[in-house]
């Protein structure tokens, strides 16, 4: 009889260590700049309710064209009256993604209205916990709602981010808002703006560059900001220049 209890013991764990095995692994992930709306509510910048403890879970059938998966308990995501802040961005846009728990990727779509700005195939392969991908918004201007869609090879489901941009710029919320001193063609310098890679702005008499998505971080005290040089020895072409 023990030998015989022994003996469904180690079938009885084996079946389970198999249905782990085949059991799809559950993935997350959401674009973390420039600030999904997700990304918004998680870092508190507009009130937001489940969606702040759990911006990585916006999940739902694949194909969808909505900002919450259609899930009513992050409903939010998708009323655009709720007053998303704007990041202003260029005609060439990096995204980047975080990914909670990667999974094997189908690929990664994007999508301002009916239009498909982006296309990049995850060769059914497990991505790195930080993606990016450039797209080009040339055509567009503006504010717009760009949807980034991630989706997994073998769940019946995708993930949903949407982002506010304002195209070519400088209002919406996201961006420098701050007049440029005086002798300096871009704006000051702002701790609470948000910027992206491109961006310049002037601090200290000198203009700086993004080199990516920052918020807080001081020119000249970050490697985040490349020096552009001294402001009155640069001409708006000089930097257009210095960014491409």
């Amino acid at each position: 009889m023990r030998r015989l209890i022994t003996l469904l013991s180690v079938a009885l764990l084996g079946a389970a260590g198999s249905l782990l095995v085949v059991s799809p692994a559950s993935a997350h992930g959401y674009v973390s700049s420039p600030p999904s709306r997700q990304a918004l509510c998680a870092q508190n910048r507009v009130s937001c309710g489940q969606i702040k403890y759990e911006p990585q879970s916006v999940e739902g059938p694949k194909g969808l064209r909505n900002c919450h998966g259609n899930n009513a308990q992050f409903a939010e995501l998708n009323d655009d009256s709720k007053g998303w802040p704007a990041t202003n961005v260029g005609t060439s846009l990096t995204l980047t993604w975080i990914n909670t728990a990667r999974h094997a990727t189908t690929g990664w779509e994007y999508f301002i209205g009916g239009t498909r700005v982006g296309n990049f195939s995850g060769n059914n392969q497990q991505p790195p916990a930080t993606l990016s991908h450039t797209i080009n918004l040339g055509g567009f201007s503006g504010r717009q709602k760009i949807l980034a869609v991630w989706t997994i090879s073998d769940t019946a489901n995708a993930f949903y981010s949407c982002i506010d941009v304002n195209i070519g710029g400088t209002g919406g919320g996201g961006g420098p808002t701050n007049p440029p001193p005086t002798g300096c063609s871009s704006a000051a310098w702002s701790s609470s703006a948000v910027y992206v890679g491109g961006n310049t702005v002037s601090h200290n008499g000198r203009i700086w560059r993004a080199k990516w998505w920052t918020q807080g971080e001081t020119p000249g005290a970050a490697d985040v900001w490349a020096d552009q040089g001294a402001c009155a020895t640069l001409s708006a072409a000089v930097l257009a220049a210095k960014a491409a």
